[in-house]
């Protein structure tokens, strides 16, 4: 195998292993979110301080398709 398949290969693995990390990351937060465990998650907050604490987490804006594209370096499976 020539280095160059070997490099491309590499870089496939190293795109696979990135895509799945930020997928675990997006899954944590999630989990995490204090919306998850109320009884109305999408009812309005009653309180400022209840408004405070449903913002204070990571929010989980997905990338668009071509942040990710770079991201992964390109690489196509």
């Amino acid at each position: 195998m020539g280095a160059g398949r070997l490099r491309r290969a590499a870089g496939r693995l190293a795109a696979a292993l990135r895509e799945m990390h930020e997928a675990q990351r997006r899954m944590f937060v999630a989990r995490t979110a204090m919306d998850r465990y109320m009884v109305h998650p999408d009812a309005a907050p009653d309180t400022y301080a209840e408004f405070l604490a449903r913002t204070s987490g990571a929010l989980t804006r997905e990338p668009s398709a071509r942040a990710r594209q770079q991201r992964a370096g390109g690489a196509r499976s």
